[in-house]
Protein backbone atom coordinates (compact mmCIF):
# COMPACT_ATOMS: atom_id res chain seq x y z
CA UNK A 1 0.00 0.00 0.00
CA UNK A 2 1.71 3.13 -1.30
CA UNK A 3 1.06 6.79 0.16
CA UNK A 4 0.51 8.98 -2.92
CA UNK A 5 -0.18 12.89 -3.08
CA UNK A 6 -2.35 13.40 -6.32
CA UNK A 7 -4.54 16.20 -5.45
CA UNK A 8 -1.60 18.32 -3.85
CA UNK A 9 -2.60 21.77 -5.20
CA UNK A 10 -6.64 21.30 -4.24
CA UNK A 11 -8.50 23.61 -2.26
CA UNK A 12 -9.93 22.45 0.67
CA UNK A 13 -13.44 21.34 0.94
CA UNK A 14 -13.58 21.05 -2.97
CA UNK A 15 -14.17 17.85 -5.17
CA UNK A 16 -12.15 19.33 -8.33
CA UNK A 17 -8.52 19.36 -8.34
CA UNK A 18 -6.93 22.39 -9.38
CA UNK A 19 -5.46 23.17 -12.88
CA UNK A 20 -2.12 21.57 -13.89
CA UNK A 21 0.53 24.08 -16.17
CA UNK A 22 0.09 23.17 -19.54
CA UNK A 23 3.21 21.13 -20.77
CA UNK A 24 3.95 19.51 -17.35
CA UNK A 25 3.05 16.16 -15.59
CA UNK A 26 1.18 15.78 -12.40
CA UNK A 27 3.26 13.91 -9.91
CA UNK A 28 2.69 11.15 -7.05
CA UNK A 29 5.47 12.62 -4.89
CA UNK A 30 4.36 13.92 -1.42
CA UNK A 31 4.84 17.34 -0.34
CA UNK A 32 4.24 16.49 3.19
CA UNK A 33 4.47 13.64 5.55
CA UNK A 34 0.85 11.73 5.30
CA UNK A 35 2.13 10.73 9.04
CA UNK A 36 1.76 14.11 10.42
CA UNK A 37 -0.69 16.53 8.33
CA UNK A 38 -1.73 15.33 5.18
CA UNK A 39 -3.07 17.67 2.93
CA UNK A 40 -6.67 17.28 1.01
CA UNK A 41 -6.74 14.47 -1.60
CA UNK A 42 -3.95 12.59 0.01
CA UNK A 43 -4.48 8.33 -1.69
CA UNK A 44 -3.47 5.40 0.03
CA UNK A 45 -2.69 3.62 -3.55
CA UNK A 46 -4.38 2.82 -6.43
CA UNK A 47 -7.01 1.22 -4.29
CA UNK A 48 -7.49 3.81 -2.25
CA UNK A 49 -11.15 3.85 -1.75
CA UNK A 50 -11.41 -0.08 -1.25
CA UNK A 51 -9.21 0.86 1.52
CA UNK A 52 -11.00 3.42 3.36
CA UNK A 53 -14.01 1.74 2.79
CA UNK A 54 -12.89 -1.58 4.18
CA UNK A 55 -11.07 0.70 7.12
CA UNK A 56 -14.75 2.14 7.77
CA UNK A 57 -16.45 -0.93 7.75
CA UNK A 58 -13.55 -2.57 9.84
CA UNK A 59 -13.87 0.76 12.42
CA UNK A 60 -17.99 -0.45 13.12
CA UNK A 61 -17.16 -4.20 13.35
CA UNK A 62 -14.57 -3.13 15.73
CA UNK A 63 -16.64 -1.60 18.34
CA UNK A 64 -19.19 -3.92 17.83
CA UNK A 65 -17.30 -6.56 18.80
CA UNK A 66 -15.66 -5.16 21.77
CA UNK A 67 -19.11 -4.45 23.05
CA UNK A 68 -20.72 -6.65 25.45
CA UNK A 69 -21.80 -9.84 24.80
CA UNK A 70 -18.71 -10.54 22.89
CA UNK A 71 -16.19 -8.01 25.12
CA UNK A 72 -13.18 -7.86 23.05
CA UNK A 73 -12.21 -4.94 24.39
CA UNK A 74 -9.11 -4.38 22.67
CA UNK A 75 -10.66 -4.06 19.81
CA UNK A 76 -11.77 -0.83 21.39
CA UNK A 77 -9.01 1.23 20.29
CA UNK A 78 -8.54 0.03 16.93
CA UNK A 79 -12.08 0.86 16.00
CA UNK A 80 -10.72 4.34 16.56
CA UNK A 81 -7.22 4.21 14.33
CA UNK A 82 -9.34 2.29 11.51
CA UNK A 83 -12.10 5.53 11.41
CA UNK A 84 -9.07 8.10 11.58
CA UNK A 85 -7.63 5.85 8.83
CA UNK A 86 -10.32 5.93 6.48
CA UNK A 87 -10.63 9.91 6.65
CA UNK A 88 -6.68 10.55 6.85
CA UNK A 89 -6.39 13.08 4.59
CA UNK A 90 -9.50 13.12 2.52
CA UNK A 91 -12.31 15.22 1.91
CA UNK A 92 -14.59 16.19 3.97
CA UNK A 93 -17.51 15.05 2.06
CA UNK A 94 -16.39 11.37 1.27
CA UNK A 95 -15.35 11.59 4.86
CA UNK A 96 -19.36 12.01 5.76
CA UNK A 97 -20.29 8.73 3.61
CA UNK A 98 -17.33 7.13 5.42
CA UNK A 99 -18.44 8.39 8.68
CA UNK A 100 -22.02 6.94 8.06
CA UNK A 101 -20.49 3.51 6.69
CA UNK A 102 -18.89 2.85 9.91
CA UNK A 103 -22.03 3.88 12.31
CA UNK A 104 -24.24 1.55 9.97
CA UNK A 105 -21.89 -0.94 10.64
CA UNK A 106 -21.89 -0.45 14.42
CA UNK A 107 -25.77 0.66 15.22
CA UNK A 108 -27.89 -1.59 13.32
CA UNK A 109 -26.61 -4.89 14.71
CA UNK A 110 -26.06 -3.36 18.26
CA UNK A 111 -29.87 -2.16 18.62
CA UNK A 112 -31.06 -4.76 17.04
CA UNK A 113 -33.25 -5.81 20.27
CA UNK A 114 -35.38 -2.77 19.79
CA UNK A 115 -37.24 -4.55 16.91
CA UNK A 116 -39.46 -5.91 19.83
CA UNK A 117 -41.03 -2.62 18.63
CA UNK A 118 -41.15 -3.39 14.99
CA UNK A 119 -38.66 -3.79 12.84
CA UNK A 120 -39.17 -0.09 11.31
CA UNK A 121 -38.59 0.89 15.10
CA UNK A 122 -35.25 -0.65 15.05
CA UNK A 123 -34.17 0.86 12.01
CA UNK A 124 -35.19 4.42 12.14
CA UNK A 125 -33.40 4.00 15.58
CA UNK A 126 -30.47 2.80 14.34
CA UNK A 127 -30.23 5.43 11.06
CA UNK A 128 -31.00 8.13 13.86
CA UNK A 129 -27.64 7.38 15.73
CA UNK A 130 -25.90 6.53 12.56
CA UNK A 131 -26.03 10.47 11.76
CA UNK A 132 -23.88 11.37 14.57
CA UNK A 133 -20.92 9.58 12.82
CA UNK A 134 -21.09 12.06 9.73
CA UNK A 135 -20.26 15.08 11.44
CA UNK A 136 -17.56 13.38 13.32
CA UNK A 137 -15.94 11.84 10.27
CA UNK A 138 -15.93 15.46 8.52
CA UNK A 139 -14.28 16.77 11.57
CA UNK A 140 -11.57 13.84 11.51
CA UNK A 141 -10.89 14.55 8.17
CA UNK A 142 -10.24 17.95 8.94
CA UNK A 143 -8.63 17.56 11.98
CA UNK A 144 -5.89 14.75 11.14
CA UNK A 145 -4.22 17.68 9.12
CA UNK A 146 -3.09 19.33 12.35
CA UNK A 147 0.09 18.15 13.95
CA UNK A 148 -0.59 16.49 17.45
CA UNK A 149 -3.66 15.22 15.33
CA UNK A 150 -4.36 11.82 18.01
CA UNK A 151 -5.11 14.50 20.71
CA UNK A 152 -7.95 16.20 18.23
CA UNK A 153 -9.45 12.86 17.04
CA UNK A 154 -10.39 11.68 20.71
CA UNK A 155 -11.46 14.48 21.77
CA UNK A 156 -14.02 14.56 18.49
CA UNK A 157 -15.19 11.49 19.76
CA UNK A 158 -16.15 13.12 22.93
CA UNK A 159 -18.01 15.20 21.70
CA UNK A 160 -19.92 13.02 19.29
CA UNK A 161 -20.72 10.94 22.30
CA UNK A 162 -21.99 14.09 24.42
CA UNK A 163 -24.53 15.16 21.56
CA UNK A 164 -25.82 11.92 21.01
CA UNK A 165 -26.86 11.37 25.03
CA UNK A 166 -28.71 14.35 25.24
CA UNK A 167 -30.54 14.51 21.79
CA UNK A 168 -33.45 14.30 20.63
CA UNK A 169 -35.89 12.92 23.02
CA UNK A 170 -33.10 13.20 25.60
CA UNK A 171 -30.16 11.11 24.00
CA UNK A 172 -29.52 7.46 23.19
CA UNK A 173 -25.90 6.86 24.35
CA UNK A 174 -25.71 3.19 23.68
CA UNK A 175 -22.62 1.86 22.08
CA UNK A 176 -20.05 4.66 23.30
CA UNK A 177 -16.43 3.68 23.50
CA UNK A 178 -15.86 3.69 27.24
CA UNK A 179 -19.04 0.99 27.08
CA UNK A 180 -16.90 -1.60 25.81
CA UNK A 181 -14.14 -1.69 28.73
CA UNK A 182 -16.51 -2.73 32.28
CA UNK A 183 -13.36 -4.20 33.91
CA UNK A 184 -10.55 -2.98 31.63
CA UNK A 185 -7.09 -0.52 32.16
CA UNK A 186 -8.89 1.89 30.56
CA UNK A 187 -12.14 2.05 33.01
CA UNK A 188 -10.39 3.33 35.78
CA UNK A 189 -10.33 7.31 34.15
CA UNK A 190 -14.30 6.83 34.92
CA UNK A 191 -13.20 7.89 38.24
CA UNK A 192 -11.65 10.54 36.96
CA UNK A 193 -13.65 12.05 34.05
CA UNK A 194 -16.19 9.90 33.55
CA UNK A 195 -17.63 7.91 30.82
CA UNK A 196 -16.23 10.65 28.53
CA UNK A 197 -12.21 10.38 29.65
CA UNK A 198 -12.54 6.86 29.14
CA UNK A 199 -13.69 7.13 25.65
CA UNK A 200 -10.78 9.82 25.18
CA UNK A 201 -8.20 7.28 26.57
CA UNK A 202 -9.54 4.29 23.94
CA UNK A 203 -9.85 6.84 20.60
CA UNK A 204 -6.36 8.33 22.00
CA UNK A 205 -4.80 5.10 22.63
CA UNK A 206 -6.13 4.36 19.10
CA UNK A 207 -4.51 7.51 17.41
CA UNK A 208 -1.69 6.81 18.56
CA UNK A 209 -0.92 3.54 17.16
CA UNK A 210 -2.31 4.58 13.66
CA UNK A 211 0.16 7.25 14.34
CA UNK A 212 2.92 5.12 15.31
CA UNK A 213 2.06 2.59 12.40
CA UNK A 214 2.17 5.35 9.90
CA UNK A 215 5.75 6.57 10.91
CA UNK A 216 6.94 3.15 10.87
CA UNK A 217 5.19 2.44 6.91
CA UNK A 218 7.79 5.91 6.54
CA UNK A 219 10.30 4.64 7.21
CA UNK A 220 10.50 1.63 5.82
CA UNK A 221 9.55 3.44 2.68
CA UNK A 222 12.30 5.79 2.99
CA UNK A 223 14.91 3.02 3.58
CA UNK A 224 13.76 1.64 0.21
CA UNK A 225 14.03 4.95 -1.27
CA UNK A 226 18.11 4.75 -1.18
CA UNK A 227 20.69 4.49 1.03
CA UNK A 228 21.70 8.30 1.15
CA UNK A 229 22.38 9.67 4.36
CA UNK A 230 19.45 11.48 3.94
CA UNK A 231 16.72 9.13 3.46
CA UNK A 232 18.73 7.12 6.73
CA UNK A 233 18.28 9.68 9.03
CA UNK A 234 14.98 10.29 7.90
CA UNK A 235 14.29 6.32 8.66
CA UNK A 236 15.74 6.53 12.14
CA UNK A 237 13.87 9.17 13.34
CA UNK A 238 10.52 7.97 11.77
CA UNK A 239 11.62 4.53 13.75
CA UNK A 240 12.38 6.87 16.60
CA UNK A 241 8.77 8.51 16.89
CA UNK A 242 7.16 5.16 16.37
CA UNK A 243 8.57 4.28 19.09
CA UNK A 244 7.06 7.37 21.37
CA UNK A 245 3.90 6.79 20.38
CA UNK A 246 3.80 3.22 20.99
CA UNK A 247 5.26 4.03 24.52
CA UNK A 248 2.91 7.16 24.85
CA UNK A 249 0.15 4.90 24.21
CA UNK A 250 0.86 2.18 26.75
CA UNK A 251 1.27 4.81 29.20
CA UNK A 252 -2.53 5.54 28.17
CA UNK A 253 -3.51 1.98 28.68
CA UNK A 254 -1.39 1.83 32.11
CA UNK A 255 -2.32 4.94 33.74
CA UNK A 256 -6.03 3.46 33.86
CA UNK A 257 -5.15 1.36 36.14
CA UNK A 258 -3.47 4.32 38.61
CA UNK A 259 -6.61 6.64 37.92
CA UNK A 260 -9.01 5.22 40.45
CA UNK A 261 -6.32 5.56 43.47
CA UNK A 262 -6.43 9.39 43.23
CA UNK A 263 -9.12 10.45 45.68
CA UNK A 264 -10.50 7.21 46.26
CA UNK A 265 -13.58 7.09 48.48
CA UNK A 266 -13.33 5.15 52.21
CA UNK A 267 -15.32 2.52 53.37
CA UNK A 268 -18.01 3.77 56.07
CA UNK A 269 -19.69 0.50 56.74
CA UNK A 270 -20.67 -3.46 55.96
CA UNK A 271 -24.09 -3.65 54.57
CA UNK A 272 -25.79 -7.01 53.89
CA UNK A 273 -28.34 -6.96 51.09
CA UNK A 274 -30.63 -8.99 49.61
CA UNK A 275 -31.93 -9.55 45.81
CA UNK A 276 -35.24 -11.06 44.08
CA UNK A 277 -35.54 -12.01 40.36
CA UNK A 278 -38.61 -13.13 40.61
CA UNK A 279 -38.79 -13.43 36.45
CA UNK A 280 -41.84 -13.21 34.67
CA UNK A 281 -44.24 -14.61 31.44
CA UNK A 282 -43.42 -13.94 27.73
CA UNK A 283 -39.93 -13.24 27.99
CA UNK A 284 -38.42 -11.91 24.76
CA UNK A 285 -41.91 -10.25 24.22
CA UNK A 286 -43.64 -6.87 23.80
CA UNK A 287 -45.99 -7.95 26.38
CA UNK A 288 -44.26 -9.50 29.13
CA UNK A 289 -47.72 -9.31 31.43
CA UNK A 290 -49.28 -13.02 32.02
CA UNK A 291 -52.46 -13.29 34.04
CA UNK A 292 -53.29 -10.35 36.41
CA UNK A 293 -50.66 -9.63 39.48
CA UNK A 294 -48.44 -12.69 38.00
CA UNK A 295 -45.48 -10.45 38.31
CA UNK A 296 -46.49 -9.20 41.52
CA UNK A 297 -46.79 -12.61 42.77
CA UNK A 298 -44.17 -14.01 41.43
CA UNK A 299 -41.44 -11.42 43.33
CA UNK A 300 -43.40 -11.68 46.63
CA UNK A 301 -42.65 -15.82 46.31
CA UNK A 302 -39.45 -14.75 45.91
CA UNK A 303 -39.30 -12.73 49.03
CA UNK A 304 -40.64 -15.34 51.53
CA UNK A 305 -38.67 -17.96 49.22
CA UNK A 306 -35.29 -15.42 50.85
CA UNK A 307 -36.70 -15.05 54.45
CA UNK A 308 -37.27 -18.90 54.68
CA UNK A 309 -33.93 -19.60 53.65
CA UNK A 310 -32.47 -16.99 55.87
CA UNK A 311 -34.26 -18.57 58.92
CA UNK A 312 -32.82 -22.14 57.34
CA UNK A 313 -29.56 -20.70 58.08
CA UNK A 314 -28.77 -20.75 54.11
CA UNK A 315 -28.22 -17.21 53.85
CA UNK A 316 -27.35 -13.99 56.41
CA UNK A 317 -30.17 -12.01 57.87
CA UNK A 318 -30.17 -8.98 55.12
CA UNK A 319 -30.31 -5.58 56.58
CA UNK A 320 -32.69 -4.41 53.24
CA UNK A 321 -34.20 -6.57 49.85
CA UNK A 322 -33.92 -5.20 46.69
CA UNK A 323 -36.50 -5.99 44.09
CA UNK A 324 -36.76 -4.64 40.33
CA UNK A 325 -38.21 -2.46 38.20
CA UNK A 326 -41.56 -3.42 37.67
CA UNK A 327 -41.25 -5.98 39.98
CA UNK A 328 -45.61 -5.43 40.76
CA UNK A 329 -47.46 -5.03 37.64
CA UNK A 330 -50.38 -3.57 39.37
CA UNK A 331 -50.23 0.06 41.26
CA UNK A 332 -50.38 -1.05 45.37
CA UNK A 333 -50.95 2.43 45.94
CA UNK A 334 -54.38 2.59 43.98
CA UNK A 335 -55.27 -2.22 44.28
CA UNK A 336 -55.73 -2.88 48.08
CA UNK A 337 -55.26 -6.39 47.23
CA UNK A 338 -51.27 -5.40 46.07
CA UNK A 339 -50.61 -3.70 48.53
CA UNK A 340 -51.48 -6.43 51.14
CA UNK A 341 -49.10 -8.91 49.39
CA UNK A 342 -46.62 -6.42 49.27
CA UNK A 343 -47.38 -5.96 53.30
CA UNK A 344 -46.70 -9.74 53.89
CA UNK A 345 -43.70 -10.05 52.07
CA UNK A 346 -42.03 -7.23 53.99
CA UNK A 347 -42.98 -8.46 57.23
CA UNK A 348 -41.81 -11.79 56.23
CA UNK A 349 -38.63 -10.69 55.87
CA UNK A 350 -38.70 -8.22 58.60
CA UNK A 351 -36.48 -5.62 56.74
CA UNK A 352 -37.51 -2.67 54.20
CA UNK A 353 -37.92 -3.67 50.73
CA UNK A 354 -37.73 -1.74 47.72
CA UNK A 355 -40.02 -2.87 45.44
CA UNK A 356 -39.90 -1.28 41.89
CA UNK A 357 -43.52 -0.40 40.63
CA UNK A 358 -45.72 2.20 38.12
CA UNK A 359 -48.09 4.62 40.18
CA UNK A 360 -50.38 5.56 37.87
CA UNK A 361 -51.51 9.49 38.15
CA UNK A 362 -55.10 11.21 38.14
CA UNK A 363 -54.52 12.18 34.49
CA UNK A 364 -53.73 8.16 33.17
CA UNK A 365 -50.19 9.12 33.08
CA UNK A 366 -47.68 7.41 35.13
CA UNK A 367 -44.22 7.38 37.12
CA UNK A 368 -41.50 4.55 36.86
CA UNK A 369 -40.93 3.96 40.52
CA UNK A 370 -38.68 2.36 43.13
CA UNK A 371 -40.19 2.95 46.44
CA UNK A 372 -38.84 1.81 50.00
CA UNK A 373 -41.14 -0.30 51.78
CA UNK A 374 -40.56 -0.96 55.35
CA UNK A 375 -41.94 -3.80 57.23
CA UNK A 376 -44.00 -1.70 60.29
CA UNK A 377 -44.83 2.05 58.24
CA UNK A 378 -45.25 0.54 54.52
CA UNK A 379 -44.26 2.45 51.93
CA UNK A 380 -41.82 6.16 52.50
CA UNK A 381 -39.47 7.41 50.32
CA UNK A 382 -40.15 6.95 46.01
CA UNK A 383 -37.44 7.50 43.38
CA UNK A 384 -39.27 7.99 39.98
CA UNK A 385 -37.20 7.01 36.59
CA UNK A 386 -35.59 10.35 34.81
CA UNK A 387 -34.89 8.64 31.61
CA UNK A 388 -37.55 6.84 29.78
CA UNK A 389 -37.46 4.72 27.11
CA UNK A 390 -38.58 6.36 24.24
CA UNK A 391 -41.83 4.47 22.07
CA UNK A 392 -41.46 1.83 24.86
CA UNK A 393 -42.05 3.99 28.22
CA UNK A 394 -43.64 6.43 26.22
CA UNK A 395 -44.59 7.56 22.99
CA UNK A 396 -43.54 10.81 21.71
CA UNK A 397 -45.72 13.07 19.40
CA UNK A 398 -48.25 10.14 20.20
CA UNK A 399 -51.54 11.34 17.89
CA UNK A 400 -48.67 11.72 14.68
CA UNK A 401 -47.09 8.27 15.45
CA UNK A 402 -50.17 6.06 16.31
CA UNK A 403 -51.58 7.26 13.41
CA UNK A 404 -48.90 5.55 11.33
CA UNK A 405 -47.51 2.62 13.22
CA UNK A 406 -50.66 1.03 14.95
CA UNK A 407 -48.91 -1.35 17.06
CA UNK A 408 -47.33 1.69 19.71
CA UNK A 409 -50.60 2.09 20.94
CA UNK A 410 -49.66 -0.92 22.85
CA UNK A 411 -48.00 1.28 25.16
CA UNK A 412 -51.38 2.63 26.45
CA UNK A 413 -49.86 5.04 29.51
CA UNK A 414 -47.03 7.58 29.31
CA UNK A 415 -44.72 7.81 31.86
CA UNK A 416 -43.56 11.09 32.96
CA UNK A 417 -39.81 11.16 34.29
CA UNK A 418 -38.93 12.32 37.86
CA UNK A 419 -36.88 15.22 38.27
CA UNK A 420 -34.76 14.41 41.84
CA UNK A 421 -31.59 12.67 42.25
CA UNK A 422 -32.21 8.89 43.66
CA UNK A 423 -31.02 9.04 47.36
CA UNK A 424 -33.18 6.96 48.99
CA UNK A 425 -32.57 6.18 52.44
CA UNK A 426 -32.97 2.53 53.20
CA UNK A 427 -31.86 0.58 57.12
CA UNK A 428 -29.54 3.06 57.59
CA UNK A 429 -27.59 3.37 54.19
CA UNK A 430 -28.40 5.79 51.75
CA UNK A 431 -28.90 3.86 48.42
CA UNK A 432 -27.73 5.53 45.41
CA UNK A 433 -30.77 4.41 42.68
CA UNK A 434 -30.96 4.80 38.95
CA UNK A 435 -33.62 2.75 37.37
CA UNK A 436 -32.97 0.79 34.31
CA UNK A 437 -31.94 3.23 31.39
CA UNK A 438 -30.76 5.88 33.71
CA UNK A 439 -28.08 4.30 34.06
CA UNK A 440 -26.18 5.08 30.43
CA UNK A 441 -26.48 8.51 31.33
CA UNK A 442 -24.24 10.69 33.67
CA UNK A 443 -26.53 12.48 35.76
CA UNK A 444 -28.54 10.23 37.09
CA UNK A 445 -25.98 8.16 39.56
CA UNK A 446 -24.01 11.16 39.51
CA UNK A 447 -26.21 13.14 41.24
CA UNK A 448 -27.61 10.51 43.95
CA UNK A 449 -24.18 9.91 44.59
CA UNK A 450 -23.62 13.50 45.32
CA UNK A 451 -26.68 13.41 47.20
CA UNK A 452 -24.86 10.90 49.70
CA UNK A 453 -25.61 7.63 48.30
CA UNK A 454 -23.09 4.88 49.53
CA UNK A 455 -23.84 1.86 47.04
CA UNK A 456 -25.14 1.77 43.39
CA UNK A 457 -28.49 0.20 43.26
CA UNK A 458 -30.18 -0.16 39.40
CA UNK A 459 -33.33 -2.03 39.51
CA UNK A 460 -34.24 -3.05 35.88
CA UNK A 461 -36.73 -4.41 34.05
CA UNK A 462 -34.92 -6.18 30.43
CA UNK A 463 -37.67 -9.05 30.32
CA UNK A 464 -38.60 -7.45 26.22
CA UNK A 465 -34.75 -8.24 25.99
CA UNK A 466 -33.47 -11.18 27.32
CA UNK A 467 -30.82 -13.25 25.10
CA UNK A 468 -30.47 -10.46 22.60
CA UNK A 469 -27.25 -8.64 24.34
CA UNK A 470 -28.81 -5.48 25.72
CA UNK A 471 -28.92 -7.05 29.34
CA UNK A 472 -24.96 -7.59 28.88
CA UNK A 473 -24.80 -4.35 27.34
CA UNK A 474 -26.36 -2.62 30.26
CA UNK A 475 -24.73 -4.57 32.95
CA UNK A 476 -21.61 -3.30 31.34
CA UNK A 477 -22.21 0.71 31.85
CA UNK A 478 -23.20 -0.12 35.35
CA UNK A 479 -19.88 -1.54 36.02
CA UNK A 480 -18.45 1.55 34.44
CA UNK A 481 -20.82 3.60 36.98
CA UNK A 482 -19.05 1.72 39.82
CA UNK A 483 -15.87 2.39 38.77
CA UNK A 484 -16.59 5.88 37.80
CA UNK A 485 -17.85 6.50 41.65
CA UNK A 486 -16.10 4.30 43.87
CA UNK A 487 -18.65 2.54 44.95
CA UNK A 488 -20.02 -1.41 44.71
CA UNK A 489 -23.44 -1.79 42.17
CA UNK A 490 -26.08 -3.50 42.29
CA UNK A 491 -28.35 -4.85 39.48
CA UNK A 492 -31.27 -6.41 40.58
CA UNK A 493 -33.35 -7.47 37.69
CA UNK A 494 -36.90 -8.56 36.63
CA UNK A 495 -35.28 -11.57 34.64
CA UNK A 496 -32.41 -11.17 34.86
CA UNK A 497 -29.10 -10.35 34.65
CA UNK A 498 -28.65 -9.48 38.66
CA UNK A 499 -25.53 -8.55 39.46
CA UNK A 500 -23.25 -7.49 42.27
CA UNK A 501 -20.28 -5.34 40.64
CA UNK A 502 -17.56 -4.47 43.04
CA UNK A 503 -16.08 -0.37 42.84
CA UNK A 504 -13.02 -1.96 40.19
CA UNK A 505 -15.62 -2.82 37.73
CA UNK A 506 -15.72 -6.61 38.35
CA UNK A 507 -18.35 -9.04 38.83
CA UNK A 508 -18.48 -10.94 42.24
CA UNK A 509 -22.03 -12.20 41.33
CA UNK A 510 -24.16 -12.62 38.63
CA UNK A 511 -27.36 -14.73 37.68
CA UNK A 512 -28.91 -16.10 34.70
CA UNK A 513 -31.43 -14.67 32.56
CA UNK A 514 -34.82 -16.07 32.61
CA UNK A 515 -35.07 -18.02 35.70
CA UNK A 516 -36.31 -17.01 39.55
CA UNK A 517 -33.37 -15.96 41.33
CA UNK A 518 -32.73 -14.81 45.33
CA UNK A 519 -29.04 -13.86 46.81
CA UNK A 520 -27.45 -12.31 49.87
CA UNK A 521 -24.23 -9.97 49.38
CA UNK A 522 -22.18 -8.00 51.80
CA UNK A 523 -21.05 -4.80 50.63
CA UNK A 524 -19.19 -1.87 51.46
CA UNK A 525 -20.80 1.49 52.15
CA UNK A 526 -18.38 4.01 51.40
CA UNK A 527 -18.45 7.52 51.93
CA UNK A 528 -16.86 10.56 50.27
CA UNK A 529 -16.84 11.20 46.06
CA UNK A 530 -14.15 10.15 43.33
CA UNK A 531 -12.97 13.23 41.15
CA UNK A 532 -15.69 12.39 38.77
CA UNK A 533 -18.46 12.71 40.78
CA UNK A 534 -17.00 16.52 42.06
CA UNK A 535 -15.95 17.11 38.48
CA UNK A 536 -19.23 16.51 37.14
CA UNK A 537 -19.84 17.37 33.35
CA UNK A 538 -16.64 19.16 33.45
CA UNK A 539 -14.51 16.74 31.79
CA UNK A 540 -16.83 16.29 29.13
CA UNK A 541 -17.59 20.06 27.84
CA UNK A 542 -13.67 20.19 27.98
CA UNK A 543 -12.76 17.44 25.73
CA UNK A 544 -15.66 18.47 23.29
CA UNK A 545 -14.55 22.15 23.30
CA UNK A 546 -11.10 21.23 22.63
CA UNK A 547 -12.20 18.56 19.55
CA UNK A 548 -14.38 21.48 18.15
CA UNK A 549 -11.58 23.88 18.26
CA UNK A 550 -9.52 21.95 16.63
CA UNK A 551 -11.62 21.38 13.46
CA UNK A 552 -12.41 25.08 13.67
CA UNK A 553 -8.82 25.54 13.79
CA UNK A 554 -8.39 23.21 10.75
CA UNK A 555 -11.09 25.16 8.68
CA UNK A 556 -9.40 28.18 9.02
CA UNK A 557 -5.48 27.04 8.39
CA UNK A 558 -7.44 25.18 4.80
CA UNK A 559 -8.66 28.73 3.71
CA UNK A 560 -5.55 30.61 4.58
CA UNK A 561 -3.53 27.84 2.56
CA UNK A 562 -5.89 27.97 -0.11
Amino acid sequence: MVAEHTEQGDVPGSDRPSPEPVGQERTATPTRSATSAPVPGHRWGRGDLVWRVLAAVGSGLAQLLALPPYGLWLLGPLSAALLAFAVLGTRVRRAAWLGALSGATLMVPLVRWQDIFGIDVWLLIAAAETVYFLPMAMGLALVTRLPAWPLWTAALWVAQEALRARWPLGGFPWGKLAFAQPDTPFVGYAALGSSALVSFAVALTGGLLLWSVLRAVSARSAVRGGRNDRNGRGARANLGLAAVGLAAGAAVVAGGTLAPAIGRPAVADTVTVGMVQGNVPNVGEMSILGERMQVLDNHADGVHELADAVRAGEYPQPDMVLLPENASDIDPFREPAAREIIDAAAADAGVPLLWGMSRFNDDGTRHVSSVVWDPQAGPGQVYDKRYLVPFGEYIPYRDFFTRFVARLQQVSSDAVPGTEPGALDVAGTTLAVGVCFDVAFDPPVREAVAAGGQIIVIPTNNANYNFTGQTNQQLAITQLRAVEHGRPAVVVSTSGVSAVVEPDGTLAYASEEAVADVHVAELEAMEGTTVATRLGAAPEALLSALGLAAAAAAVLIGRRRA
